[in-house]
Formats: structure tokens, C-alpha cells, sequence
């Protein structure tokens, strides 16, 4: 389903009100209104600054930039509470461990909190606090958070989710990068932030046609910076967001002054090759090499099936699509590292994430029915190496968590980014950084991106 099919009434004071709240930088032009029995989105096409008309591939489209709003019928909350109940469970596993997959003990946990203490409207109350848009790129509708700082200079800041993900990952770091003083920071470490749910994802629209991978997803953020008045901007991403942002480096569009990742793709293609084979550990290896080769060794061997299927065949995951706890249980199986803390959070423990946290990002997907549009992005670019050196020239700032799917050695990471201008080892986190570990990652946003500040000033 596109985002133009979903669409419901909004009055006319609801929508005025919704573009007085998100919207102050932008004038309005005239109102619309749509129906969809799944949720409610306000768009109203408004104007931004003077761009050049430039599209990823030359149409004319509409350049429009239209307030979104999103409530999810009380329909569908109830449909989801139904097919939570009426799951239909597998045998326990025959191991003590989670070597055959998410343990069955978990996921009742999840399934028991998910119908009886989950409530949806919280996480959409948070949602609709913040200025969301969509916008049209290269023929598709593209949703963003886009929140301006209050302080002089804040840098613009493009920030991309991954898989199993949403825009729900970045929401703990929005305050922080776009108010610091509030948040211990200084004025002059202020971001505006532009959050955009990748397409196929979220809010955003679905492709019905092949193409939109990594590179082309690139060259649409730096579409949505140049029309949001950007010239002049930085870009940060993990995961797919990390691929993606890496793809924009290599790209090196005009006023892209630099990059942040916290999943850098540094591997040297032969060691890539040779941990994808499941070769042993090549010689003359440093200690942090070695375990950065072993741990992505287990990574193919052990750890990315989900990879393999959706690269190879992400049309056959109806399943995901039909049961909330199947789509649940497939996001939770990401990696070994991730899935120790959540199931952890489900035992009643205190870690970065709450179980709140893990079922907004889940329910995003199911309400918006995005479990294949989203894994479709595997199959773009599957073959094409996530984790091995790119070649990007530009400057680049990198993050390194403990439990991340490798940690980067800083040999490597030299090697792969020329123009390293910040590597920082972290004492606590993983995989989904914004997510589970906030406040480390916007310090490292703050103090690895320092530098392009300057630049940036003396290029003006």
C-alpha cells in the first residue's frame, strides 16, 4: 500500500494546527485531505527556500514538502492485540541456548507484554511531538523528522536508520544533538537533524519497481538536504544507515562536508572474501584484526540467515506479513549480541533498551505492513559487500562499540578512510547505538564531527 492510498479526513483546525506546530519554517500554500482505514496523515504542500529543480533522474516532480501526521485506527490496534493472541506456537527448542534461533521462553514474554502492557498511543504521542514531512523524490514519497535547533550555526545533520528498523531508532538522540545546553552540551554543538525513514520502510513509500538500493538512496538524502535549504551538511548512519551513508561519501556530492558511522565498512576485500568463505584466521593478523576477522567469520557463518533470505528471496516471507509474533521474533534474530540484551530486557533486566523501546520499532513495521517492502533492500544489493572498504575519500568520523558485529581496529579503519578524522572506542554498547547507547553516541557526534564546523565556516 502506497502512502497515497492511506489516507483519511483531517479538519481543517487539526491540520492548522499540526503546521503551526511542525512546520514553522515553511509556508503554507493550500490543504488536502485523504482517507485510509489504518491511520491519519495531515499533508498540506507547502513552499521552501528557492532549490534548483533537480531530481535523481531529471523528471519534473513535485517538490513539495507536506506535513505528516500518523494515528493508527483503533481497528487496527485491535486487529493486531487479535492475531497476538490467536498465535500459534512452535515447540520449545531442544537446546539451552539460543543456537537454534529466538527462544521460545522470550518470545511468550514478548507476545504476554505486547497484549496485556503495550500501548501504541504512547509511542505515537511521541511521534506527532516532532515536525514529520513527506516529500517526493525520483517518484516516491519520502517521510522525515526534521527539527531545527534553536542555536545559531547548528550544523545539519542527515541521519539514516537500518533493518529491523525504523525512525523509532533515533528518536533518544534528537533532544540532545538539536539543544545541547539541555543536555550538558554547548551551543556551538548544536545539529539540525533530518531523520528520513528509508523507502519501503515506515511512513515512507513502498518502490514498485526495482532499483532504489543504497546508491540511489544516497543520492535522494542529498536531494532532501538541498530542498530543505541545506548546502552545506554532514551525514551518520549504522547498519543499513551506515552502508547508505558510505554510499553518500562515495557519491561526494557538493556540500557533503563529511560522514559519521558506527558499522564502518573497513574490511580489506581479501579478509572480507576469505571471513565469508569461513577460512581460519589469516597470519600476521594484529589481536584486534584477529578478533575483527573472527567475529565477522561468525557473522557469515552463524549469524545473517536473515541476510541470505532476504537477499535471495524476500518475497517468500508472507509469514512476517501475516503474524505479528513471527515478524517479532525475525527482528529480534538480528545478531547474537543484540538478541542476548533484549531477551535480557524481557527477564525484567535494566539495559539501554526497554521493552517499550523494541515494540515501538516492531509495531511500526506491522501497522504500516513494511516487513517486505523493508526486506526487499537485501535483495537490491545483495552480492554487492556490506562490511568491506568502499573507497570513500571524504572526511570521515567513526564510532567503535564493544558489541557491535565486529569491532573495527583502527588499522583497518585508517586504511579503508584516508581522510579519518575521529575514531573513538567505546566502553559500552552494540549494534544499535542510537537506540541503546544515546548519550555515547551523540558525544561522538559532537566531538568526531567538531572539525567540519570550521571548515565549514571558513568556506563561507
Amino acid at each position: 500500500m502506497t502512502i497515497e492510498q492511506m489516507r483519511h479526513t483531517v479538519p481543517a483546525a487539526a491540520a492548522l494546527g499540526l503546521l503551526l506546530l511542525a512546520a514553522p519554517s515553511y509556508a503554507q500554500t493550500d490543504g488536502s485531505s485523504t482517507k485510509e482505514p489504518n491511520m491519519t496523515i495531515a499533508q498540506v504542500p507547502l513552499t521552501g527556500p528557492p532549490l534548483a529543480s533537480v531530481t535523481l533522474r531529471g523528471a519534473a516532480e513535485d517538490q513539495s514538502i507536506r506535513p505528516f501526521h500518523f494515528r493508527a485506527s483503533d481497528e487496527a490496534l485491535a486487529d493486531l492485540r487479535r492475531r497476538i493472541a490467536a498465535t500459534q506456537w512452535p515447540d520449545k527448542e531442544t537446546v539451552a541456548d539460543a543456537t537454534q534461533g529466538v527462544q521460545l521462553a522470550t518470545m511468550e514474554k514478548l507476545a504476554r507484554y505486547w497484549l496485556t502492557g503495550y500501548d501504541w498511543r504512547k509511542a505515537e504521542a511521541r511521534l506527532n511531538a516532532l515536525p514529520q514531512f513527506i516529500t517526493q523524490i525520483d517518484g516516491l514519497d519520502i517521510h522525515f523528522i526534521h527539527v531545527r535547533s534553536k542555536h545559531k550555526n547548528a550544523m545539519p545533520m542527515i541521519i539514516t536508520h537500518g533493518w529491523p528498523g525504523s525512525i523509532m531508532e533515533q528518536l533518544k538522540i534528537i533532544g540532545p544533538l538539536t539543544d545541547p545546553t539541555a543536555f550538558g552540551g554547548k551551543a556551538e554543538d548544536a545539529f539540525d537533524v533530518v531523520i528520513p525513514s528509508m523507502p519501503g520502510y515506515g511512513f515512507s513509500g513502498k518502490p514498485t519497481s526495482t532499483g532504489w538500493g543504497p546508491a540511489r538512496i544516497a543520492g535522494a538524502w542529498d536531494v532532501l538536504m538541498k530542498r530543505l535549504g541545506y548546502t552545506r551538511y554532514v551525514a551518520q548512519g549504522g547498519d543499513w544507515g551506515a552502508v547508505v551513508t558510505e554510499q553518500m561519501g562515495l557519491q561526494a556530492p557538493p556540500g557533503l562536508l563529511g560522514i559519521h558511522v558506527n558499522m564502518p565498512g573497513i574490511f580489506p576485500n581479501d579478509i572480507d572474501a576469505a571471513a565469508f568463505s569461513g577460512a581460519p584466521t589469516p597470519s600476521g593478523l594484529s589481536d584486534d584484526e584477529k578478533v575483527a576477522y573472527e567475529r565477522l567469520r561468525f557473522v557469515y557463518q552463524k549469524g545473517i540467515a536473515y541476510g541470505f533470505q532476504m537477499g535471495l528471496r524476500p518475497q517468500t516471507l508472507y509469514g512476517i506479513a501475516d503474524s505479528p509474533v513471527g515478524l517479532a521474533a525475525y527482528f529480534l534474530d538480528h545478531d547474537a549480541r543484540s538478541y542476548e540484551l533484549i531477551a535480557r530486557v524481557f527477564d525484567g533486566q535494566s539495559e539501554g533498551l526497554t521493552r517499550d523501546d523494541i515494540l515501538d520499532n516492531i509495531t511500526v513495521t506491522w501497522l504500516t505492513n513494511t516487513a517486505l517492502s523493508g526486506a526487499r533492500l537485501y535483495w537490491e544489493y545483495w552480492g554487492k559487500g556490506y562490511f568491506n572498504a568502499k573507497g570513500v575519500s571524504i572526511p570521515v568520523a567513526v564510532s567503535v562499540f564493544p558489541d557491535e558485529l565486529y569491532p573495527a581496529p583502527r588499522s583497518w579503519t585508517e586504511r579503508a578512510f584516508p581522510k579519518l578524522i575521529f575514531y573513538n572506542k567505546l566502553p559500552k554498547g552494540g549494534h544499535f547505538a542510537a537506540w541503546e547507547q544515546p548519550a555515547f553516541l551523540v558525544q561522538d557526534l559532537r566531538d568526531g564531527l567538531r572539525s567540519l564546523r570550521s571548515t565549514d565556516r571558513a568556506s563561507q
